[in-house]
């Protein structure tokens, strides 16, 4: 069989009780691209809040998140469907990044070239090796502080975002007004919705935050008015430096950790054993990372707002993906569209990062609970107790040409640390 086939599935036309759209078959053309476009929804609302945030070019990103996964669809060789949006993992080390610059987004770009190309050496060695030294490098104890310190690190820029302040002056006097807006949209569209529409809670409330600034005359339609409707998305070459390439690193262990976990699933939903494809999976999100970053876009990674569109549909064809793929490239190519995007006032970014963020913390804690963290060891306690006050708090040093980070130095304090000290209370047995 071909890359670009699949088998229809009974008469294309449905999904009969108890069976599911494997991944290498399709139900009929119209119905696999009506699936293609709701995965094109599920990830819009994440993967644009990444660029929002960060100032990338909104279109710039979507054009290659669209780019990425086809290229990982090919690279797994069509049987592992995922779409790759905007990783969060970035926000963090791009903020530093572009604050070293002084607002310049090249050194944020070399870090993401940096962090794809590791990422995509590890998918090599683990296609050789195994998954078995990455689960032991990183067990859940691991994991969990590292994704709880990324999101609880931003707390600070959340709250510079909320109060509308830039450079330590507030730039926008009715931030925390637009902020609390927004905050409290996306409460009451988590609790009064389901399925997906409470899924996408946080764009939801953005979208309505951004309205109601834009009716108090708090959006600056300047840029919007000058964009052109259709025209190539805005490229930027990266910068590479080192003391700011190492700021990425805490961001290998978690995109590591996201794929691992996605390919899991998808073999859990579908009955397939996808342990093969393991080391494509990671390599395949490391070629998109490291592509997106020559060209101004941001680092990408496996989503699970589409794992939930698959879970509701129980279609797993891949020839969705292809679809949502090339939707995500056509809509790259509208500047006024990320003209939109890119002029959301701090305020409403204030309301969607004091949640986003604070929930990309929660993320740590269930990782924990899943994977069952043993916090009556005192070792494991210590660490993370250490990691996670040394990361939010932000503890930075600095040797020379190099600054290391809070979140730096709280995974060297997680990976480092429990792998020391457990093997150190192994002697005394």
């Amino acid at each position: 069989m071909s890359l670009l086939s699949w088998k229809l599935h009974g008469d294309g036309k449905s999904v009969k009780a108890g069976e599911v759209v494997s991944t290498d078959e399709r139900l009929s053309w119209p119905r696999t691209i009506g699936v293609g476009v709701q995965h094109i929804a599920a990830m819009f609302g994440a993967t644009f809040l990444v660029p929002i945030i960060t100032g990338f070019p909104p279109t710039t990103t979507l054009l290659f998140s669209g780019i990425g996964t086809l290229l990982f669809l090919v690279i797994t060789g069509n049987k592992v469907p995922s779409y790759l949006g905007s990783s969060f993992a970035f926000l963090g080390p791009i903020g530093a990044a572009k604050a070293a610059e002084a607002g310049g987004i090249g050194g944020a770009l070399g870090g993401i070239v940096f962090t794809g190309v590791v990422l995509a050496i590890v998918g090599l060695i683990v296609k050789q090796a195994g998954i078995g030294w990455v689960n032991s490098l990183l067990p859940p104890v691991v994991t969990g502080t590292i994704v709880m310190v990324i999101g609880l690190n931003l707390a600070g820029a959340a709250k510079n975002n909320f109060q509308g302040i830039v450079g330590g002056q507030v730039v926008q006097p009715h931030a925390a007004r637009l902020g609390i807006i927004t905050l409290v949209a996306i409460a009451l569209i988590a609790a009064l919705t389901s399925g997906f529409m409470s899924r996408i809670s946080i764009f939801l409330g953005l979208v309505v935050g951004y309205a109601i600034a834009w009716f108090m005359g708090d959006v600056d339609t300047a840029g919007i008015s000058a964009a052109k409707w259709i025209a190539a998305p805005a490229f930027t070459s990266p910068s590479f430096k080192v003391s700011t390439m190492i700021l990425f690193l805490p961001v290998v262990l978690v995109l590591i950790a996201e794929n691992v976990g996605h390919v899991k699933a998808v073999a859990a939903m579908t009955g397939k054993d996808l342990d093969s494809q393991m080391g494509n999976a990671l390599m395949a999100d490391g070629v998109a990372t490291t592509i997106a970053g020559l060209g101004g876009g941001s680092g990408t990674t496996t989503y699970a707002e589409n794992i939930g569109v698959m879970a509701a549909t129980r279609v797993y064809s891949t020839a969705a993906y292809w679809v949502a793929g090339v939707g995500a490239i056509i809509l790259g190519f509208s500047p006024k569209f990320g003209a939109v995007l890119s002029a959301t006032p701090l305020g409403v970014l204030g309301g969607v990062s004091t949640a986003l963020f604070g929930m990309i913390g929660v993320l740590g804690a269930r990782i924990w609970i899943e994977g069952r963290a043993d916090f009556s060891n005192p070792i494991n306690l210590l660490v993370t107790a250490s990691a996670l006050v040394i990361g939010i708090a932000d503890y930075s040093w600095t040797k020379g040409s190099y600054t290391f980070t809070g979140i730096v130095n709280a995974t060297l304090v997680a990976v480092i640390g429990y792998q020391v000290l457990h093997a150190l209370a192994k002697t005394k047995k």
